[in-house]
């Protein structure tokens, strides 16, 4: 299975699929769409209004990652389901933390 990542010199891209209004923060692993395309699943209370499901994603993966806020910005699909987020970084770090948080996933 691809992985939902690409790895850059400075930072990491993250596809990831979003829930809002999911009940509860989480993130529920790694899936591969229909379209084959690989992503990071994950779901927020949040609502999707005024970027409040954005900035509840941005606040999971940075307590997740155990990495700064300022370090995630999205940079792709603001308000479609499937995003696409840059954070910056040392990537082999941020590889090992994104792999140690979809296994627990």
């Amino acid at each position: 299975m691809s992985k939902a990542w690409q790895t850059f010199p400075d930072h990491v891209r993250l596809s990831v699929r979003l829930t809002p209004n999911g009940g509860r923060d989480a993130i529920d692993g790694l899936e591969t769409g229909a379209d084959g395309e690989c992503y990071l699943k994950a779901r927020v209370s949040a609502a999707p209004e005024k970027g409040k499901a954005n900035k509840a994603l941005v606040a999971l993966l940075s307590k997740s990652l155990g990495i700064p806020k300022s370090t995630l910005a999205l940079i792709g699909g603001d308000t479609a389901r499937k995003k696409i987020l840059r954070i910056e970084g040392e990537p082999e770090d941020l590889i090992k933390r994104l792999c140690a948080v979809t296994e627990s996933g």
